[in-house]
Formats: structure tokens, C-alpha cells, sequence
């Protein structure tokens, strides 16, 4: 049984929602899960894992959420090298910019995604919720 970490900001209640469809998904194919908020998740934890899913929304300028995650997740950069990861969020404006950000760093940090990443307009809608359980099962 794989153990899955899901680590998560959320200001509004939308990625946190979408935290636990992730979750659901990996508990459904079998995984040993654990939701963290990510401000009781550090980088000496990862390792703990088989695999990581990180949510974050898109804040300012399309950008992390810079005083409770980005300082956590930029931790945990230098141990996603080969980690099996998975990346979710959620927004209110703009066209997924932060995503593909962050994407591109994880590539550059080694990390192996294991399914495409979940974006969601405000509130997860019955696709979105479909695609992180999806996000869940293939981490695990």
C-alpha cells in the first residue's frame, strides 16, 4: 500500500475541497493517505511518502500564496527529485499561468508527475472534483 501525502493552502475553502476529492481518489485505489494544511507539513516529512499532491491556489499576480506555502513548498524542492507528485489549485481570474509555473519548477526539481495537473475556477464543479479523484488514483 503506497502513502500518499496531500498538502494544501487554501483561503476560500476551494482547494482545501479539492484536497479531499484528491484524497478520496488515492484512498479509493488503495493508498494509505494523509491531508496535511501546509502548515502542518514540512520538508523533513517528505520522505515519509511514496508520493506527494501539493494544492495551492493562484494568488496576486497568478503566483503561490507566498507567506504560508510558497515558504513550505520552496523547502520541499530540493527532496522532489524522482518523488511522484501531483499539483492542484484553484482560481478566480486569470488563465492557469501560476499552474504552468509551477509545473515548470517541479520539472526542474526532477519531480515525476503521475497525472496531469487539477486547476479549478473558484469552487471545484463536478469535472474538476472527477479530475482530482483521478489526480488521487494515480498517485496511488
Amino acid at each position: 500500500m503506497s502513502k500518499i501525502a496531500v498538502v494544501y493552502w487554501s483561503g476560500t475553502g476551494n482547494t482545501e475541497a479539492m484536497a479531499e476529492f484528491v484524497a478520496e481518489g488515492a484512498r479509493s485505489a488503495g493508498a494509505d493517505v494523509t491531508v496535511f494544511p501546509v502548515s502542518e507539513f514540512s520538508a523533513s516529512r517528505i520522505d515519509e511518502f511514496d508520493a506527494v499532491a501539493f494544492g495551492c491556489p493562484a494568488m496576486g499576480a497568478e503566483q503561490l500564496e507566498d507567506s504560508e506555502f510558497e515558504p513550505v513548498f520552496n523547502e520541499c524542492e530540493a527532496k522532489l527529485r524522482d518523488k511522484k507528485i501531483g499539483l492542484f489549485g484553484s482560481y478566480d481570474w486569470g488563465d492557469g499561468e501560476w499552474m504552468r509555473t509551477w509545473e515548470e519548477t517541479c520539472r526542474g526539481d526532477g519531480a515525476v508527475f503521475s497525472a496531469d495537473s487539477v486547476i479549478a475556477n473558484n469552487a471545484p464543479d463536478d469535472n474538476a472534483a472527477s479530475a482530482c479523484k483521478a489526480l488521487g488514483a494515480a498517485l496511488a
